[in-house]
């Protein structure tokens, strides 16, 4: 397996890319110098590209002085190799009234947060496809393409039919980041064909399911819903549309045996995993430390046998799958999944 991937021509990107969801505060207090020492040791690693959101309190600042960093100590040179992904995502009450003014307005805050002149890629969500205006939003991120503002443009869990939608309004869209994992196999099919068909890539999010996907929850009884964090009850809600816990269980305990013959954690089994599927591009993970960095950098050299995919495959194969296309039960604000996501995180920031 290679440790980059073209995007788009010319425009490469590490195949593990370093996920800043971590960097917002919600896991809990942050080292700013800490956090940029870590960032820089990621790209140390070989985790070039970086991810990264409007509405991560504080994390486009993190990459950009992290970038800085790697420009007054290794050059120009080195801080050009460091691609940054950031999402672009409205305020659902937003949604009603957006405007050309309001995207713009926000690509240039995080232009200014990153310290930089052009974003190497925007990532555009939209919560509500009730109100229509996503494919106006992308039209206006396309002008700011074409004036040179935004090198990349791609979408966050889109379902196929809005892609289509895009698409044939003229955007050309390099990316989806989605989730993608042992647990949740719902790019795979119609979303895949279009995107092949469309020259599309897969960023993949949610491939350790938060974390679940590792030897901490090997032999665990079911919680039962009582987990700590709200990213934790998210994806105990896909462990439940896979199976339930005993058939996660035999998930885990496969992934294990397939790392004990690589030398490999769970989680770097279930990433390397994904890395496999057709039209993924890279996996986005997290890392609370340098020593995280180098063990995730390590999944772009794992190398996944046919048996290896077999086993796993024969595990998915006792699942139903989770309902719907990408992000549909996530976007129902009155089901299971969308009932504990949060939709205005963009209120009062600047």
């Amino acid at each position: 397996m290679t440790r980059t991937f073209e995007l788009t021509p010319g425009y490469a990107i590490s195949r593990v890319i370093r996920g800043g969801w971590q960097l917002a505060g919600g896991h809990g207090a942050i080292d700013r110098g800490q956090a940029v020492t870590d960032l820089v040791a990621a790209f140390d690693a070989g985790i070039t590209t970086y991810d990264c959101a409007d509405i991560y309190t504080g994390v486009e600042e993190l990459i950009g002085a992290a970038r800085q960093r790697l420009a007054n100590e290794c050059g120009a040179d080195a801080a050009a190799r460091m691609k940054v992904h950031t999402k672009l995502v409205p305020d659902l009450e937003v949604l009603p009234k957006i405007s050309r003014q309001y995207i713009r307005g926000i690509v240039e805050t995080s232009l200014r947060r990153l310290g930089a002149e052009r974003l190497d890629l925007v990532q555009f969500h939209w919560w509500d496809y009730s109100q229509p205006a996503y494919v106006d939003a992308m039209g206006w991120l396309n002008e700011m393409h074409l004036e040179g503002r935004i090198r990349n443009v791609g979408v966050t869990n889109f379902d196929v039919p809005r892609l289509a939608e895009i698409v044939a309004a003229g955007v050309p869209l390099v990316s989806e980041q989605l989730q993608y994992s042992v647990l949740d196999q719902r790019p795979a099919g119609a979303l895949t064909d279009f995107a092949r068909a469309n020259d599309m890539t897969f960023l993949c999010y949610g491939t350790v399911a938060g974390g679940f996907l590792s030897e901490k929850w090997l032999g665990a009884p079911d919680p039962e819903m009582r987990v700590e964090n709200r990213s934790l009850v998210k994806y105990k809600l896909i462990i439940d549309d896979f199976g339930g816990w005993a058939l996660f269980q035999e998930m885990l305990r496969t992934l294990k045996a397939v790392g004990d013959r690589h030398g490999a954690d769970i989680a770097s089994v279930a990433s390397a995993w994904v890395l496999r599927q057709p039209l993924v591009g890279a996996v986005i993970v997290g890392a609370r430390n340098q020593q995280h960095a180098l063990a995730n950098a390590a999944i772009m050299d794992l190398e996944l046998d046919k048996d290896d995919l077999a086993v796993i495959q024969a595990v998915i194969d006792k699942s139903s799958g989770l309902e719907g296309d990408v992000y549909t039960l996530e976007r129902d604000r009155a089901g299971r999944h969308g009932s504990i996501m949060h939709y205005n995180l963009n209120a009062g920031k600047k």
